[in-house]
């Protein structure tokens, strides 16, 4: 089931406490009373303090709340100085996040699952939301958020409480509503690498029913990493965000909540350098190119050409919440539009070898509607209805430069110019048309998704202290795609066996190469069998054929457009998801339940140029051959084209299962949560860089075991302790068909052991006279984990997971901030992030078009600086 922002704000309020990371929301029974009433936790709020909130539209304490969710509250984020959903990962365990290749590309994992980023195609497999709305894409989510009362991560399987894509969990992002009465708060903060931030809101009354609210944000900072060949600094934040509410509340039945909101991303961005120098290196720098070999965390880096990261998200919504007595109704309606544009130097050198460009819209319409109860009696129920429509469109390319000849030339000819030159001269192509400069691939990809979902709970208290809860939903979704390709290279539009064949053929036959088709090869092979069994094997044997030393060289072949006669371009899922759970307060302070759920994802499609046709649709002859071909679908309907490969269109959909019990405890000075859960994944949608696109797959079953420990501990009352820890055990079941072979027993990479997330807040207050000096210490840790499970350019699958294994991350990072406020408003604070510039590896990948070089993101260094608010 999806919550919305309305009673979301009300359902979700009530699991804001499972897991307190770093602080939580609290009200009191008098604020909970009141109709839409939002508060959070001061730095102040401990252990031991009851908190009111309303999961299942009944008053239920934080403890209460049978969910495995962390919240992190606004305050929170002020004073650990998280400015987006990057940084949220310090303060709240299970969740882990990075940034890929541009400021676009950002991944989500709870629990050791998720994915999303870097293909188009592909919704996440944790859901975000933002005020009830959900967010499809990564790069809708990542900009700078004023205002926030609180962000909440709810980990596991939720799809009868959300819907849309939540087989992993789900991060909901709760801001501030307007307020009837007058204030607000402005902002300026400076930094190293002379960060500027500025922030601002102002809320009030417009009328006595009506409240309006304006926030904004400007966010600019110097990149840290030096071009040296350009003079520039990339890894920059130039980014600003702006939003109005109107609040309608007149005390009767009906509230309105409306939203709307721009934001601008404009940032050089992001930095990748080399970790393994591979055999192309030396020719980087004979093509007069210089690059910084094995030095990732010099922060120096050469390009040819700086690398553009655009993106506008905008949008609004309007939420209605209808009081019927015991029952409110409530509708959330909301459309979006995303534009991100990305344009990079992807061979990562100042030689002009391989640039990528990627434009890409999504237009998203959402709907959602739902009645709940709010009986005195023992049974409540939930129903509702999301209806989910979103456009994607892709124009994107692969250009060369003026080096890229030169490079690959040395390349074919083992460091010695020409060879291209003579295969031009052999297969009479023009002189200079293979790699010559200009586009090379062309691309223009759609998909068209409609979705719709029924969802519902039904909560029932047999007798005190027992509920037992059972909650469903039904989803169906619809996708129906197009994916067009031009490869532009002549030599990647023939095939090294087939030239060889048709040549020996029609020298045979006395006639022009071009005179031979496919009647001619048919009747040739049927009137002399042995003679075509000859040509064939001197064709697909290397000895023989020199031209198959240059396949290496066809990197981006023609590609089969889709829809056609045999691939229809779409995917048709529907799925019935549900949770059964039982909650029982053994005391008044300690509380259980036991969880068994179940959640979907429906299938992804691979919007990369790496997308093939299934192997029931198509079988390649010897060395991608498509006169040697056997019998398949695609050949026998005449739709081959040279180098045709098999791999994926799409993968299919996602079901994830989980066995989960907790138990939460309340006591004078001291708190906690604990959740141990086996969590599985069936057809984990597997999407693995290949160097020019992605091989999309699923993985046949994927699970992790673990718990999740939290505690919030006040030994004295102005000193706030607060410790989490989270083990995971993950394995891939089954995964026997990746793109690295046979993985099937593995730990899958990138998942660590144990996450550790601790802080420490202080509190001294001066007297009676309000004011107060708050210190923040927060420790963030994830044990040593292996970063990718293999690497694709290799000779063998073999060779990659070794090399894979050797790159390994630990990560040790500590946060303090220092905050002196002032009854009257006014804040100053001083805050550094990363105190002790701990660097490692986020995630390694291939060089584009460069076997064995391997290329990698660094973290990011420390940054300090202070910050002035003040508040009225």
């Amino acid at each position: 089931m999806r919550l919305t922002a309305s009673i979301r704000t009300a359902l979700l309020a009530g699991v804001a406490g499972v897991v307190l990371p770093a602080s939580a929301f609290a009200q009191d029974t008098a604020d909970q009373a009141e109709p839409g009433a939002e508060a959070e936790a001061s730095s102040r709020t401990g252990a031991g303090s009851e908190i009111i909130v309303t999961a299942t539209k009944r008053a239920q304490t934080l403890q209460e709340a049978p969910v495995s969710v962390s919240v992190t509250s606004g305050e929170t984020l002020e004073r650990a100085e998280i400015r987006d959903l990057i940084d949220l990962q310090t303060v709240a365990p299970s969740l882990r996040v990075s940034q890929l290749q541009s400021s676009a590309n950002t991944t989500f994992i709870i629990r050791g699952f998720g994915n999303g980023a870097n293909n188009a195609g592909i919704e996440p497999s944790v859901g975000v939301f933002i005020d009830g709305v959900f967010r499809s894409r990564s790069a809708g989510q990542i900009a700078d958020i004023a205002n926030v009362s609180r962000v909440e991560v709810l980990r596991g399987p939720q799809s009868t409480l959300f819907g849309k894509n939540a087989s992993a969990g789900v991060i909901s992002v709760v801001t501030r509503e307007p307020q009837f009465d007058f204030g607000g708060s402005v902002s300026a903060t400076y930094g190293n690498f002379d960060q500027m931030v500025l922030k601002a809101d102002v809320t009030g009354p417009i009328s006595e029913s009506v409240a309006f609210s304006v926030d904004g944000t400007y966010n600019k900072r110097d990149g840290y990493v030096d071009v040296v060949n350009l003079d520039e600094k990339i890894n920059e934040r130039n980014r600003y965000s702006v939003r109005g509410q109107l609040l309608f509340e007149n005390g009767g039945p009906l509230r309105l909540r409306a939203i709307a909101d721009y934001s601008k991303i404009d940032e050089l961005c992001c930095f990748a350098g080399n970790v393994v120098a591979g055999p192309t290196v030396p020719l980087i720098f004979a093509v007069g190119g210089e690059i910084e070999p094995e030095n990732l965390f010099s922060d120096r880096t050469y390009l040819d050409t700086l690398p553009i990261n655009e993106i506008e998200s905008y949008g609004g919504s309007l939420q209605a919440d209808l009081e019927l007595g015991d029952l409110t109704l409530t509708s959330i309606t909301a459309y979006r539009e995303l534009r991100s544009l990305s344009q990079q130097d992807v061979d990562f050198s100042s030689a002009d070898v391989v640039s990528e460009l990627r434009d890409q819209a999504y237009d998203t319409f959402t709907q959602e509607v739902r009645i709940a109860s709010d009986f005195d009696g023992p049974l409540n129920f939930l129903l509702g209805g999301f209806y989910f429509n979103e456009k994607v469109e892709q124009t994107s390319g692969i250009t060369n430069g003026a080096d890229t000849r030169a490079f690959f030339d040395l390349l074919a000819g083992g460091g010695a110019p020409g060879t291209l030159s003579f295969v031009e001269s052999q297969l009479g192509f023009e002189q200079g048309s293979i790699f010559a400069e200009g586009p090379s691939t062309s691309e223009y990809f759609t998909l068209d998704n409609e979705a719709y979902s029924i969802f519902g709970t039904v909560d029932f208290e047999p007798f005190d202290g027992l509920t037992l809860t059972a909650g469903f939903n039904y989803t169906k979704d619809k996708k129906d795609f197009t994916l067009q390709q031009e490869s532009l290279d002549p030599l990647a539009n023939i095939n090294l066996v087939d030239v060889v064949v048709v040549g020996q053929i029609a020298g045979a036959l006395g006639i022009p190469p071009g005179s031979v088709d496919a009647a001619t090869i048919a009747a040739f092979q049927q009137a002399n069998p042995a003679a075509f069994q000859q040509i064939a094997a001197a064709a697909t044997n290397p000895a023989v054929n020199p031209l198959l030393a240059l396949q290496p060289l066809q990197f981006l072949p023609p590609f089969l457009n889709v829809p056609n006669s045999v691939e229809p371009g779409r995917t048709r899922d529907d799925d019935f998801s549900y949770t059964l759970r039982a909650a029982f307060d053994v005391t008044d302070q300690l509380n259980a339940y036991v969880t068994y759920a179940t959640g979907f994802k429906a299938s992804s499609v691979n919007l990369s140029r790496d997308s093939r046709p299934l192997p029931a649709d198509y079988t390649p002859g010897p060395f991608g051959s498509s006169i040697l071909a056997p019998s398949s679908p695609i050949r026998d309907a005449g739709l081959g084209v040279p180098n045709l490969t098999t791999g994926t269109r799409f993968a299919g959909p996602e079901e994830a299962e989980v066995y989960e019990v907790g138990l939460k405890g309340d006591f004078p000075g001291v708190s906690f949560n604990l959740a141990l859960f086996d969590q599985t994944l069936e057809g984990f949608q597997s999407n693995i860089f290949t160097g020019t696109g992605f091989a999309l797959a699923n993985a046949g079953e994927q699970s992790t075991r673990g718990f999740e420990f939290d505690s919030i501990l006040q030994p004295v009352d102005p000193l706030v302790l607060t410790f989490a820890l989270t083990y995971l055990d993950p394995k891939y079941d089954s995964f026997p068909n990746s793109t690295l072979g046979d993985l099937s027993g593995l730990r899958p990479a990138g998942i660590p052991e144990w996450t550790i997330a601790t802080s420490a807040t202080y509190t001294h207050e001066f007297g009676m006279t309000g004011n107060a000096l708050i210190g923040r210490l927060d420790y963030y840790h994830e044990s040593n984990t292996q970063i990718v499970d293999g690497l694709t350019g290799f000779d063998t699958n073999e060779e990659g997971l070794a090399l894979a294994r050797l790159f390994r991350r630990e990560v040790n990072q500590v946060n303090a901030s220092l905050t002196l406020a002032l009854d009257m408003g006014l804040e100053l604070s001083a805050f550094v992030r990363n105190l002790t510039n701990d660097r490692y590896i986020t995630t390694i990948f291939d060089g584009v078009a460069q076997a064995g070089t391997v290329s990698g993101y660094p973290n990011q260094p420390r940054t300090y600086g202070g910050t002035v608010r003040f508040k009225f």
